[in-house]
């Protein structure tokens, strides 16, 4: 019995010192960088942002087409705007309604740049009117922010580049390495005819770029626990979309002879068996790294967890959602309430882990609900993207800028749950990264695709600041 105790006593003693040697060994990834100097703009960014909000360039469904006239308006006023940028830059109207802006650059050797936004917007539910501190459309400028759908996804960063780069331009900067501005029209609905085709009009050109950088990545504030500094998350890769639609189907009947197996209740014993069968959760390259840069950031207790993720996995894992994700959106199914209907319907969507894919996530279902629901997928879907890497020349460029401007501010890699245009452009680019320095908290998350859409014009000065010197260091 001594000798039982005193190997468990060892094998304790054993586990808490390596548990100790791999949390004393994680040490701060963070770089350094040198101060960048700001550089003014004036008060005019802000009304041009504001200007941008009031054309309602929304993306309804896959199905409706643009409105020409708001997305030719939008355009025109991008032409008024910017008159350095429409006289010295080429410009394409992809597919009608998507901009793709070319700036040759002087040193065709240097493979090229891309930078992303959309500019279309999600619609604003009726009903919520009321609660928007102004009209969503209208764009009213107050003492500390521009406030209207679209300022936080994505018109803010669309005009933040374009600003940036009318500033170079008037100052006569001209980049070593060509720059493509690309602008697709449909991300809210997918991308597909919009950045998708932006990206096969680049491929037919032969472009090969260093890096892709689009939205999908922020500052972060006050929302990592023990943490103070904000945390700007560069997210190396995005989950995939899909939904599928189970379908039920009876003889139906009257609802005072109910049949042992009801048409809704199949139905919702598939819903229910999908979410409490869900796809596990797994360590990955892109949530490996996230811990990697985070870990030694952290107070001591968190840090022990992240640095021994194959002890503790569980619930780092679950914490940062690191799962294809399964939930109900839709559901549908009767004519009465006598009536026991003879189909019923329910949409479920997934946000697909990296590593699994569309086919994969059907035949889970498949194995999960009773043969007699029918599985289909429904709409747009879209694999994960590949996963980018932190050890590029782009990556450190990326973070040199932001820790230049913000040195408080520490550099984390992460994964999109979202989707983002960026993902059509893995063929044509080395690396693709989602990030523009957008501050979110846990208050003002909810205001993207919700209500009361607003940014702080010191956060907007920071994203055209962000722009132009990442331009500037991408030619050194």
């Amino acid at each position: 019995m001594k000798k039982l105790l005193l190997y468990l006593f060892s094998g304790i003693i054993l586990l808490v010192v390596f548990l100790l040697f791999n949390t004393f060994r994680m040490s701060s990834r963070q770089v350094d960088s040198e101060p960048i100097e700001k550089v003014a703009f004036s008060d005019q960014v802000f009304e041009n942002l504001s200007k941008s909000i009031q054309f309602q360039t929304i993306s309804f469904s896959e199905d409706t087409p643009p409105d020409s006239a708001i997305f030719f308006g939008f355009h025109r006023f991008l032409e008024e705007t910017f008159p350095l940028i429409h006289s010295n830059l080429k410009l394409e109207k992809i597919n009608t309604y998507s901009l793709l802006y070319t700036w040759e650059g002087s040193d065709p050797s240097l493979k090229p740049i891309i930078l992303m936004s959309h500019q279309d917007v999600v619609p604003v539910d009726a009903p919520t009117l009321s609660q928007w501190e102004a009209p969503p459309f209208s764009g009213k400028i107050t003492d500390t922010h521009i406030i209207g759908r679209g300022t936080m996804d994505d018109k803010g960063t669309l005009m933040g580049v374009l600003e940036a780069v009318e500033k170079l331009l008037s100052e006569g900067f001209q980049p070593k390495r060509t720059i493509y501005i690309a602008s697709g029209h449909d991300e809210e609905v997918g991308g597909p005819k919009g950045a998708g085709k932006i990206a096969e009009h680049l491929k037919t050109q032969g472009v090969e770029a260093l890096m892709t950088l689009d939205e999908g990545g922020y500052f972060a504030e006050g929302m990592i626990p023990g943490l103070n500094n904000p945390v700007a998350m560069i997210n190396l890769a995005e989950k995939g979309f899909a939904s599928f639609r189970l379908i039920v189907r009876t003889n139906g009947g009257h609802s005072s002879a109910p049949p042992k197996e009801n048409t809704i209740g199949i139905l919702a014993k598939a819903i229910v068996d999908l979410e409490n069968n869900q796809l596990p959760y797994k360590l990955i390259p892109p949530i490996i790294e996230q811990l990697e840069y985070l870990g030694p950031e952290l107070p001591f207790p968190n840090r022990l967890f992240f640095a021994n993720p194959w002890l503790f996995k569980k619930p780092i894992l679950e914490a940062l959602n690191a799962h294809t994700t399964t939930a109900p959106t839709i559901i549908d199914g009767g004519v009465k309430n006598n009536v026991i209907p003879t189909v019923a319907e329910a949409t479920i969507n997934f946000r697909i882990l990296p590593g699994e894919t569309i086919e994969s996530v059907q035949a889970h279902i498949e194995s999960v609900v009773s043969d007699t629901v029918k599985v289909e997928p429904v709409g747009f879907l879209t694999n994960p993207s590949g996963v980018s890497s932190t050890d590029s020349e782009a990556y450190e460029v990326v973070q040199k800028t932001i820790r230049g401007l913000h040195p408080e501010v520490l550099v984390v890699p992460g994964l999109l749950g979202g989707a983002t245009d960026s993902r059509y452009f893995q063929e044509i680019s080395e690396q693709v990264y989602r990030f523009y320095p957008i501050r979110i908290n846990n208050e003002s998350m909810t205001r993207f695709h919700g209500i009361d859409e607003k940014i702080s014009k010191d956060n907007y000065l920071e994203i055209i600041q962000f722009s132009y010197h990442l331009i500037k260091n991408f030619q050194e």
